[in-house]
This record gives structure tokens, sequence and C-alpha cells, in this order.
């Protein structure tokens, strides 16, 4: 099993996102309406397989957050 380690800022974004503060915009991620300072963080983390083309935490990014 891989173990994926998540940075701070990575931890802030997917705790945005299961606020349902965030949304995903082409390919860069929005947060409170405004377009989140690291612009390779939304393709990143859908990569990561954490978060949904939809914009929602896959089930791998919740039990990350609740671990951390």
């Amino acid at each position: 099993m891989e173990t994926v380690t998540l940075s701070h800022r990575d931890q802030a974004v997917l705790r945005a996102v299961a606020e349902g503060r965030c949304r995903l915009s082409g390919r860069c991620l929005l947060v409170d309406g405004v377009y989140c300072a690291d612009q390779f963080a939304g393709r990143r983390l859908v990569a990561a397989g954490l978060i949904t083309d939809g914009g929602t935490l896959t089930a791998s990014a919740q039990h990350l957050l609740h671990a951390a």
C-alpha cells in the first residue's frame, strides 16, 4: 500500500473542499470564489485521486483528513 504525505497546504485545500468552499473551473481551483494561489493544487489533488473532477473529496481523501 502506498503512503501519501500531504503538505499543510494540501490538507487545508482538502478541508476547504470538504466544507463545500471549493470548485474546479477548468483546470483551476477556486476557493471561496477566488483562484487558489497554488495554481497546481487542484490538478495535483485530482491526479492523486483525492478530489473528483466534480470537485468533491474521494473516500481516500476523507480517510487521509481523518488520520491527519
